[in-house]
């Protein structure tokens, strides 16, 4: 019998596609968890870098980083882990923490980044039927992005590369790059992406410099995607944060919030990043409403615009946007920190960390307390009818730094303001940094984060604390499949 030599085609094409997926799955058990140590501009001073650390659950822009499963009772995680290369290069890691039998799984490699850049950490989601997904960022357009599916439900062991498109130019075309990623997933109509991609020769500044354009984009399987719908296009571009919440009359509301980088002819915008608009929609990105519930002609082009809720600019200060949560009746809060300059250091202080609270009729502005650097990070929390906040406040050892003491705020209502509940770490060698609570958090794992030497490179440990404002800290290496946590 003859084969056509269309077949050889096919066969190789196959071949091919095989091996590429297997050069960039790797799915291979880690014997520890070890975070990637990363940092960006050197500041020629005590501080060192502009900022640093372990940056395992960085950045704000990247979310969720865990979800907890009812069905299962567990809570399943992804991070940027470190291999043991001299020169530790960026994994992508997937574990789970098991609440019934409080024992944490040994982390599966699914890929390896070949970068030590933390803003190509991944994110993680579980869609209806259990499958565990992990989208792969990149930090621009120089390295690829990935889509990987866990091959059964609710298990780690083994996840395969998905071949995803997205429409564009009335094409399906290869869903291969995007950053600062933030995917949720609806049962009732499937993924909900905000993500960042990079356009070139649209500033007024700069022909090769890339605007960061703010956009979102759906998929119902996870496999062909909408087009990239663009949200805000304002000058230089956005840095955005995203959250969601199910609404008493059974709507799911999606929030977005950002800031905005000024165009600059020395180049500066991306520093001097300010103000913070707001957006929401019921309808799955179909319309989109500012707080007020008024219609808004998306992509957002100017400054000054009616999803405007706070004005940075008037008073010369930045805006780095840190979380967002929502009360039972879905009116949202926003956290952030403002100072009056990018680099590290008390000149550009005070640095102070804040909250915005939308009660359906106006925005309440609250200060929760003076923090030491921009990219000192807090996560919110609505527990009970009381909001929380958990953020590193107290930056020792290494005062002026990116982490520091893990400290727990809460809001007492009839005093209208931000109360100190209690410090999680304490007498550290290393500062704390962004500690990342789950979608449907519960009660024994409410945060997740990492720590590190910012000021040189270092081992990086990863910790999770529960509602009772205990800390464990992770095995940097172990033997075993199964880990019983201790304490800290």
């Amino acid at each position: 019998m003859e084969i056509r030599p269309w077949v050889f085609l096919v066969l190789n094409f196959i071949v091919s596609v095989s091996k590429a997926q297997e050069m960039v799955t790797l799915n291979l058990k880690d014997d520890g968890f070890r975070g990637i140590w990363y940092f960006i501009g050197k500041t020629n001073n005590e501080y060192v870098h502009k900022y640093s650390g372990g940056l395992g659950t960085y950045p704000a822009n990247h979310y969720p980083f865990s979800v907890y499963s009812a069905k299962v009772n567990k809570t399943f995680f992804c991070y940027g882990g470190a291999s043991k290369d001299a020169k530790p290069s960026l994994l992508h890691e997937v574990a789970y923490f098991d609440h019934k039998t409080k024992s944490l799984s040994r982390p599966t490699i699914v890929l390896n980044k070949n970068t030590d850049d933390a803003h190509d950490n991944p994110v993680i989601s579980i869609d209806k039927d259990g499958y565990i997904w992990l989208f792969s960022t990149s930090h621009g357009v120089n390295r690829p992005s990935y889509i990987h599916k866990s091959v059964k439900p609710f298990d780690i062991e083994k996840f395969e590369l998905v071949k995803a498109t997205y429409f564009k130019d009335g094409e399906q075309r290869p869903f291969d790059n995007f950053s600062y990623s933030q995917i949720y997933y609806d049962k009732e109509n499937g993924f909900m992406g905000f993500m960042t991609h990079y356009d070139i020769g649209v500033l007024k500044y700069g022909t090769n410099k890339p605007r960061r354009t703010s956009a979102f984009i759906t998929s119902k399987d996870g496999i062909s995607w909408s087009e990239l719908k663009d949200i805000g296009a304002i000058q230089e571009g956005h840095y955005q944060s995203s959250g969601y919440t199910k609404l008493p009359n059974g709507q799911v509301k999606y929030v977005t919030i950002f800031n905005y980088h000024p165009d600059t002819e020395k180049g500066a915008g991306l520093d001097f990043r300010a103000n913070i608009y707001y957006l929401e929609t019921t309808d799955f990105g179909r319309s989109w409403q500012n707080c007020k519930g008024e219609n808004m002609n998306l992509p957002l082009k100017t400054v000054v615009n009616p999803a405007l809720v706070l004005d940075t600019q008037k008073d010369r200060k930045l805006a780095y946007i840190n979380d967002l949560g929502f009360d039972e009746k879905g009116n949202p809060m926003f956290s952030y920190i403002s100072s009056f300059g990018p680099e590290p250091g008390p000149e550009n202080g005070p640095y102070e960390l804040k909250t915005a609270f939308f009660n359906g009729q106006e925005w309440l502005y609250k200060k929760v307390a003076d923090v030491d650097h921009n990219y000192d990070f807090g996560s919110l929390y609505y527990i009970n009818g009381q909001w929380r906040l958990l953020a590193p406040k107290e930056n020792t050892p290494f005062a002026y730094n990116t982490g520091g003491e893990v400290q727990l705020w809460k809001y007492a209502t009839k005093k209208a303001k931000w109360e100190l509940s209690n410090s999680l770490t304490n007498n550290s060698n290393t500062n704390h940094s962004y500690p990342r609570k789950p979608i449907n958090y519960h009660a024994d794992f409410q945060a997740f984060w990492a720590d590190g030497n910012p000021r040189k490179a270092s081992k990086s440990f990863f910790y999770i604390s529960n509602n009772k404002g205990e800390v464990f800290q992770l095995p940097y290496q172990f033997k075993t499949q199964l880990v019983k946590l201790s304490k800290q």
